[in-house]
């Protein structure tokens, strides 16, 4: 069975001592494990690594700032990001705490036992680069059905844009695992990171989030 390996470590200026600390039930490491959804690209293309993700709390334990300050690349990037801040509201804050204290957290994502173990560092390396043109072709058909629905029609690009769909891979199946992973943040109660799934797979030039965006994209 494949693995998904997460380590994290939490880490506060050393003017905080270990009671000082906000802490997380269960402690952020396994929030962490729980909640994390391996990214599509970056699961393809067995992209994997350290990263530090910063981020501040106040005194409600809610996250206030939230930043990749060393990233891998990729989508992984945003996902590190989005389970920071899926801990707002959860952070328990001693009495006393300096809420503009940064505190930084190491993550390593690890892939395991998911056939990613022979594969060439280099032909990740050229994924990682690969990727932001791969999001230009992506907006571009975006925009394209986006336009479409806000009436501004260019129907002699159509062909194009098809074109470029199936070059993407943006197919029946592409689009269910879109779904697969909005439906997992929903039940995450991550509404927000949902409905932009939702939303890309509607400018995706589908209409299989339609319902899904009326009942939670209000």
């Amino acid at each position: 069975m494949s693995r998904l390996i997460l380590v994290l470590l939490l880490t506060i200026s050393l003017q905080v001592n270990a009671q000082q600390r906000p802490s997380i039930k269960n402690g952020l490491e396994s929030f962490v494990k729980a909640n994390t959804i391996y990214p599509m690209y970056a699961l393809e293309n067995c992209i994997q690594g350290n990263m530090e993700v910063a981020f501040k709390v106040n005194k409600e334990g809610k996250i206030t700032y939230a930043a990749v300050t060393k990233g891998i690349g990729a989508d992984l990037d945003a996902e590190a990001l989005r389970l920071i801040k899926l801990t707002s509201g959860k952070w328990i804050i001693p009495a006393g705490y300096d809420t503009t204290f940064l505190i930084r957290t190491p993550m390593k994502f690890s892939l395991q036992d998911y056939g990613c173990e022979q594969i060439n560092p280099g032909s990740v390396g050229l994924a990682i680069k690969q990727y932001n043109d791969d999001m230009a072709s992506l907006s571009k058909i975006a925009n394209f059905y986006r336009n479409i629905a806000e009436g501004t029609e260019n129907f002699i690009e159509e062909e194009k844009i098809i074109d470029l769909k199936k070059e993407m891979g943006v197919d029946e199946d592409f689009i269910a695992r879109k779904l697969r992973i909005a439906e997992k943040k929903i039940s995450q109660g991550d509404l927000e990171s949902a409905c932009e799934d939702f939303k890309f797979v509607k400018y995706m030039g589908s209409t299989k989030a339609d319902k899904l965006l009326a009942k939670y994209c209000k």
